[in-house]
């Protein structure tokens, strides 16, 4: 039986995301807040002999891999709370299910790993709750783990993410010594008895560490201070502080995002999570307290502050979309207003009406159908066609919401189906899959008439053909991974050119002239277009068609096929004819003066370097550095603590391929790896050499074939 949420006041809703690095323990402490929260009345683990597998982790491959792969949503009542939970992957290759989470959620739970502390994709993930201006409170997990030690935790949160972090939890005991934690706004030592750490033990703090705690909370206290004038005056005349005035600062600080709260347990050994969930509803904002901004498109893209006001016009996001047994699945985070079941809604960006003909709460996969969703619900729509963030309003206003922040792909992969039988499947597949992920894309290769799959890495491609294969069977070619070069120019380059061309009727004419120069490598757009014409030697007219041609030139870059980028194109010379000129003439003028100047800029290839995290016990040291050295890496940083070794590098993707095999042999089974990408770098010269010759091979190919 579902829960009925419309009766609570919005005051008491909390949208939440659990985000981390991989195996970080996210899923298995949604796992036990579902499990305390009644929504489910069994635990199962993410890996192992658990036939069941993770409620969250619904997917077959999800369980296979022991992975999450695309983010689940549910929500749950605890006392008296709705929250919302959206359980986002770790891997770097499924990014965009984070920053998608993250775009319309209210406020984020931060898992730290005790032993690991703060890793490569923490960073990342920490960085996404910045750029939505997302509150968050840490929970350092895995305390039962050997090497446990979340003071180390808490200084790398400080360190390595500049966070103002502050014990609220003080950990009993460590590694298989763990007991339960004390919480210092209250000075009470927690233990979770029975089976499942559901009966809750309170106690007075141990006599061994009462100091500790001591020193602790006034740290806490000292911090909150600066937030809430009560406190600080108290704190300051040497006065007792009650745990409600404690409190409240804290909430101050984390939704002003200068003070993070830390919390400590262990979601697999069943403790602490219940008091965690307690920090979620203290100190975790409810929707009307996050900023929410929507551009209005009637008034120039004026900033519009959105209100959590059922009265007001209706205003939603579809942030994520399905592919469910029923149809389109559309996830949407509403922020203004209601939406009903049966009503119509109009999509602002291409001023669709749609009706509405179901609303259901999700619980992973399963559902919960509702009447009504209100401001600051996050509920699933049938029946609606729509594109990942789109807008929705009820039609007597036209507002977009910002959309997210989408990576650009890394590698490619070709692909086609196995068999022929196979096609309207294949199509079918990749209609979705675009559709659901902005990061997978798909273009077809005009010269070799394949169809090519671009990520965010091996594993996300990979899971996507896992997936055709499963869900459409049908079995697909994979061609080797493609790494996704850039070109760029190094000098200054001149250019003018005229394009003449005399047939029967009216020619062609116009000439561009100008040159082209590298723009700044902090510059944001990677092409600029500088129009220096005077005395209108090219009509005010022609001119945007010179700013197509050389657009149409960057596509595809002479060296080695890819598209060039970090280009500034001036023209500050030309000339017309009267009769022969023409946009396509000027067009195509510009497309060759491109060219022309590109020869003479120095014309170099880039290559994406991507940033890997290597973690794996110190006696492998030396081979995991050579192996680094070995695939043209660049070690940054290297140390060991607890008997591992963690070694930071910049290294080109096109020598990652077979990585993970090779990293797993050189450390029997025990070393990890992560990587992201970090930026594009000029290629070594013989490593350009190399692809130019394996460019203008393949072009002679497709030459003599025609």
């Amino acid at each position: 039986m579902a829960e009925d949420t419309s009766k609570v006041p919005i005051e008491m809703v909390r949208n939440i995301g659990i985000s981390a690095h991989i195996d970080s323990g996210k899923t298995t402490l949604s796992e036990r807040i579902l499990f305390y929260t009644s929504k489910i009345h069994a635990i199962h683990e993410v890996k192992g002999k658990d036939q069941v597998g993770a409620t969250m982790d619904f997917m077959e491959l999800e369980r296979e891999k022991g992975i999450t792969i695309q983010s689940a949503a549910t929500y749950c009542m605890w006392k008296g709370f709705n929250i919302n939970l959206i359980d986002t992957p770790g891997h770097v290759d499924f990014t965009i299910e984070v920053e998608r989470a993250l775009r319309v959620l209210d406020g984020a739970v931060l898992v730290l790993c005790s032993v690991a502390g703060v890793q490569s994709q923490s960073i990342t993930v920490d960085r996404q709750m910045k750029r939505y201006k997302v509150p968050r409170l840490c929970f350092v997990n895995k305390m039962d783990r050997a090497g446990a030690n979340p003071f180390r935790g808490i200084q790398m949160l400080r360190e390595k993410l500049r966070h103002n972090a502050h014990l609220v939890m003080y950990p009993i005991g460590a590694e298989d010594q763990f007991q339960g934690v004390v919480d210092l706004v209250q000075m009470k030592a927690f233990y979770f008895d029975g089976d499942n750490g559901e009966n809750i033990r309170e106690e007075a703090i141990p006599a061994d560490i009462k100091a500790e705690c001591d020193k602790y909370r006034e740290e806490l206290i000292s911090a909150a201070a600066e937030f809430d004038e009560v406190v600080g005056e108290k704190y300051l005349g040497g006065e007792e502080i009650s745990v409600a005035e404690l409190r409240e600062a804290i909430r101050k600080g984390t939704l002003s995002l200068q003070l993070t709260p830390v919390f400590v347990g262990s979601a697999y050994k069943n403790k602490g999570v219940q008091l965690l969930l307690d920090g979620v509803t203290y100190y975790l904002p409810n929707p009307s307290e996050k900023e929410n901004i929507a551009l209005d498109q009637r008034n120039n893209e004026a900033e519009i502050t959105l209100k959590s006001d059922s009265n007001l016009p209706f205003v939603g996001l579809a942030f994520k979309l399905e592919d469910g047994r029923y149809g389109q699945l559309t996830y949407m985070r509403v922020y203004q207003g209601q939406l009903k079941k049966g009503e119509f809604i109009v999509n602002s960006t291409n001023e669709k009406r749609v009706k509405v003909p179901r609303i259901v709460r999700m619980h992973a996969n399963e559902m919960n159908d509702v009447e009504t969703a209100k401001a600051g619900d996050i509920v699933a729509l049938f029946g609606v066609e729509c594109s990942s963030g789109d807008t929705f309003t009820d039609g007597t206003i036209k507002y977009s919401m910002t959309s997210m922040f989408v990576p650009d792909a890394v590698i490619s992969l070709s692909v086609q189906p196995k068999d022929k039988s196979g096609e309207t499947n294949f199509s079918k597949a990749l209609n979705r899959f675009t559709k659901e992920d902005p990061t997978f894309r798909v273009h077809r290769d005009e010269e070799s008439n394949q169809t090519i799959i671009s990520g965010m890495g091996e594993l996300h491609l990979e899971i996507y053909c896992e997936r055709m294969k499963r869900e459409y069977n049908c079995e697909v070619v994979v061609g080797k991974p493609q790494v996704a070069y850039r070109e760029t120019i190094q000098a200054k380059g001149t250019f003018n050119y005229t394009h003449k061309k005399q047939t029967g009727g009216s020619g062609q004419f116009g000439r561009v002239a100008g040159y082209l120069e590298p723009l700044p490598s902090d510059a944001v757009l990677q092409y600029e277009f500088v129009d220096e014409i005077t005395g209108g030697v090219i009509p005010r007219n022609f001119i945007p068609a010179v700013d197509k041609g050389f657009k149409e030139a960057i596509k595809e870059g002479r060296l080695i096929g890819f598209p060039i980028v970090g280009v500034r194109c001036v023209i500050n010379d030309g000339a017309y004819h009267a009769v022969d000129s023409s946009e396509q003439a000027f067009k195509t003028a510009a497309l060759m003066a491109f060219r022309e100047g590109y020869e003479r800029a120095t014309p170099v290839v880039l290559e994406p370097i991507m940033k890997l995290e290597v973690s794996a016990p110190e006696e492998f040291q030396g081979s995991v550095m050579g192996q680094v050295n070995q695939r043209r890496g660049v070690i940054v940083n290297s140390g060991t603590s607890d008997g591992y070794c963690v070694i930071e590098a910049e290294v080109p993707l096109s020598e990652m391929f077979g990585y993970s095999t090779d990293l797993r042999s050189a450390t029997q089974g025990k070393g990890e790896f992560s990587m992201e990408f970090q930026k594009y770098s000029a290629a070594p010269r013989n490593v350009q050499d190399e692809l130019v010759k394996k460019y203008q091979e393949k072009k002679a190919k497709e030459a003599s074939g025609k």
